[in-house]
């Protein structure tokens, strides 16, 4: 089996199983959630593979064209030479990226994200379709796997996927450290290190001027070390009590293909930055 099939079938097998403890919660189909909301998520959890997978491919297709004699040729490297690779081109650009997408230029394409109105397993992947086709990560993993990244590639996208996935699920696994005073040390770590829902949730709050909410920081995906490391990072143990943008509770929400294929589509709606006119990011 190929490697792009093992890693598809292991994404596939962690967002069920969050999504399933989710809905045995009753968490997976959020109150909050509107038409729009359901048919953005369908969406994009049914076309991130293909777009993801045809950068993948795309940026291979690119590196055959211009690095013929060149494939495989970091395949004999032991693990721990790729993994400091992988997370500096992937997870450390991915924060970049995040991190840009808070800035007028990009927000447009990452607002998707963020126009949830709840957290859940539904929402890792809403993002408008730009967001990953344009990925930085993306390309860069493409090109370590024709250099012969292969498995170890693949064994690093689960862990990563799992941290991405864990962090958004409304299951909220890490409350349980928090919970008992003999794991707070563990915890200590653990949320210095990776994504959990807590420093995660806080950056899709409603608002931060509650003292939890934390969306101009908290970018990190896997590593949550990028955020402490570059001075993001915002550490409450606490969970926003609303999540989502302010000017959809004013205005309605968004058309799903306009949060997903702008600039495709343009919004209708006045004040807005997914329309025609020029409008400032929540920042």
């Amino acid at each position: 089996m190929q490697t792009p099939s093992i890693q598809l079938i292991g994404a596939l097998s962690v967002f069920a199983l969050f999504g399933i403890t989710e809905a045995i919660q009753g968490r997976f189909f959020s109150r909050d959630a509107t038409r729009q909301d359901n048919r953005l998520d369908l969406a994009v959890t049914l076309l991130f593979p293909f777009i993801s997978g045809s950068v993948l491919a795309a940026s291979g297709a690119l590196c055959a064209w211009l690095l013929p004699e060149q494939r495989g040729m970091w395949a004999d490297w032991a693990w721990w030479q790729m993994l400091p690779v992988l997370l500096l081109a992937d997870d450390l650009t991915q924060y970049l990226w995040h991190r840009l997408s808070h800035t007028s230029v990009m927000w447009p394409l990452h607002r998707a994200h963020h126009s949830a109105a709840y957290m859940s397993v539904r929402v890792v992947y809403r993002n408008n379709a730009f967001y990953y086709a344009l990925m930085p990560g993306l390309w860069l993993s493409g090109a370590l796997l024709y250099l012969g990244f292969g498995w170890v590639y693949v064994g690093y996208a689960m862990v990563k996927l799992t941290v991405v996935i864990a962090a958004h699920s409304a299951v909220r696994w890490d409350q349980w450290l928090y919970r008992s005073p003999a794991l707070r040390p563990l915890a200590w770590v653990v949320e210095r290190t990776i994504s959990t829902p807590a420093t995660h949730f806080a950056h899709h709050a409603l608002t931060q001027d509650d003292g939890v909410g934390h969306y101009t920081g908290n970018y990190g995906n896997l590593l949550f070390f990028w955020d402490v490391l570059f001075g993001t990072a915002h550490i409450t143990r606490q969970y926003p009590p609303a999540y989502g943008l302010s000017d959809d509770r004013a205005h309605g929400p968004e058309a799903w293909w306009v949060q997903f294929l702008y600039p495709v589509f343009r919004s209708r709606r006045a004040d807005t930055v997914l329309g025609s006119g020029a409008h400032q990011p929540r920042v």
